[in-house]
Parts: structure tokens; sequence; C-alpha cells
């Protein structure tokens, strides 16, 4: 029987198809110093990881026997994916599983910043009782999204989902991308009605000058994408999320662009130094901040396992 170790977890879903199959679960969360003296000790032949569990050289050196590395969700920056592959170890990912559910958050904290939610659920919990008025005043100056335009740098699955509910919401779409020219949409509606949309890839300098909100989705980077020099060329009181990936975005210049009102809000689901952010950012009350939740909900986790299981399965039946 070959034993798989989803260490950071797996839908349940994944774990029955799977299991179906011949193959035998462990959903044991090994500690990162452990894992190797695990993966020999329980001959694992697959191991399965999220964001929290990284499988470097050194692992994939000293466990021999290891036939897969899965990834749940899209990012591999915490694998040696290159190594691995040299070694004859089957490397996956599940890229089309998470993206509705990040297109989603992004579009939380969209909505939350110009309607200061962010700001507002600090504040009335303090001083909703005593300065009801104060707060109402403080906050009644929010906008809308329809109209407005919304720069999408990476165009990929995630980018063309967060397209298509922008577009959803009646606002413009600018997109910019290095691998691609145009994209042409399908947003699907109830009664089985669609309506087709073709994306021009702009130059990502109009898009730093022309968009009243940015959102990144792009993977890890070895230089930020969004730094000083871009900032300055962005719009007053822009709005800017990262969904995407930490050190895509100079935090500290986020700051001080925050701090002389460039940037209006800020929403960030990833950060430079997970797992333990800057304090300045977590106190930053501009700031719309989630831990990196934007694959986690239940729906993802559903077809990440399955996906997962599926490409498990093709790989070694």
């Amino acid at each position: 029987m070959i034993n798989i170790l989803a260490n950071d977890g797996i839908s349940n879903s994944g774990v029955e198809v799977l299991e179906k199959h011949g193959f035998n679960v462990i959903t044991t969360n090994v500690a990162q110093e452990q894992l190797e003296n695990y993966i020999n000790k329980e001959d694992i032949s697959v191991i399965l990881v999220r964001s929290a569990t990284t499988v470097r050289k050194e692992l994939i050196d000293n466990c021999p026997r290891l036939k897969i590395i899965g990834r749940g969700g899209v990012g591999m920056d915490n694998i040696d994916v290159d190594y691995a592959i040299s070694k004859g170890i089957n490397v996956i990912n599940t890229p089309a599983a998470s993206s509705a559910s990040v297109a989603e958050l992004v579009f939380a904290h969209l909505y939350g910043g110009v309607r200061f939610l962010h700001e507002s659920n600090r504040s009335m919990p303090l001083e909703g009782d005593t300065n009801f008025k104060k707060l109402k005043k403080a906050f009644a100056k929010g906008n809308e999204l329809r109209g407005k335009t919304i720069g999408i740098i990476g165009f990929g699955r995630i980018g063309r989902e967060t397209a298509k509910i922008a577009i959803g919401v009646g606002m413009n779409v600018i997109a910019y991308d290095k691998f691609i020219e145009n994209v042409d949409l399908k947003l699907e509606f109830m009664a089985g009605k669609s309506i087709d949309f073709n994306i021009k890839i702009s130059k990502f300098g109009d898009l730093l000058e022309n968009s009243d909100f940015i959102s990144l989705h792009v993977p890890a980077q070895k230089k930020y994408v969004i730094d000083k020099a871009e900032f300055s060329k962005m719009k007053e009181g822009v709005g800017i999320i990262n969904a995407a990936r930490g050190g895509v975005i100079n935090e500290v210049e986020l700051g001080l662009a925050i701090k002389s009102g460039k940037v209006a809000f800020a929403g960030l689901d990833t950060f430079e130094n997970e797992p333990k952010p800057e304090i300045q950012l977590l106190m930053n009350s501009k700031l719309s901040l989630t831990p990196h939740i934007g694959a986690a909900t239940n729906e993802a986790q559903d077809r990440i396992g399955i996906e997962l299981a599926n490409q498990i399965i093709e790989t070694l039946d």
C-alpha cells in the first residue's frame, strides 16, 4: 500500500477519492524538524503540503522513497521544485481549484476598503456606544466600485477570475501580464446565459497611472513589483490589494504612501515576513488584513483535495 502524508491537511472528499483507489492517507501534522524521520519511518511515498510545510533540498535528499510532492494551491515557493524534478520526483499543484476563492477575497477587501469596514470594525467595539455620531461622520464618505477602474497585475487564472467579478460589478478592467497579449473571458450567468469579453493587455505604466484600484496576482518575485517608483505613478487615493505573495510590494514604501495619502487603503492577505508580519502593518488602521486565507474556503479545499487525488492516481496507477 502506498502511504500519503497530507501534512497540512486535505479535504475529506480528497481522502475518500484516494482511499477508494487503495491509498493510505495520513493526516497527522508532523513538525518541520521531525518530518524527515517521519517520512522514512512510515515509508511515505507522497507528501502533500500547503503553505506551512517546506520541502527543501535537504529533505528531498534524505527521503529517497518520495515519489510525489503535492502543493494544495498555486504558489510553490515553499518547495525546491527544480531540484525535486531533477531527482525524478513528480511535483504537482492545483492552479485552478482556488482561483474563485482568492478573487472573492480581493473583493471582500475592496468593498471593505471603500466603505471603511476595516476601520469601523476596529472603532465600533471601542467607541460605538459613546461616539456613534462621530464615527458615523468619520466613515460617511465612502465610494462605490461601479464605474471605477481596476488594474490587475498578472492575468492568469486568479487575475481572470478577479476581472470577471469586476466586470459583473460594473468596473472597467485594465490588465497587465508579461506573457500574454489579450484574453477572451466568458462571464456565465443564471439560466445558462453568458457574455464574452476581450481584455487587451495594457502597458504596466498605463495601468499604474489610470487605475483607481490595483490588485496583484503574480508569483513570488526576486524584486518588488510595486516599489517607490511605482507608487509615484499611481493616482492619488488609490486602493491596493495583494492576495498574491509576500514580497511583491515594498511594505515600507506602502506605509509611506498611505501616510502621504497617495494610497487611501490597502488589503493584504500575504506578507513579506510570514508568519510574523511587521507590527507597523498590523497597527495601521488603513490596512485591511487577513492571514493568508485566499484559498481557505470549504469549496476551494474540496476542489483542491479532489484535484490532488486525481493527479496522484494518474501518476501512480
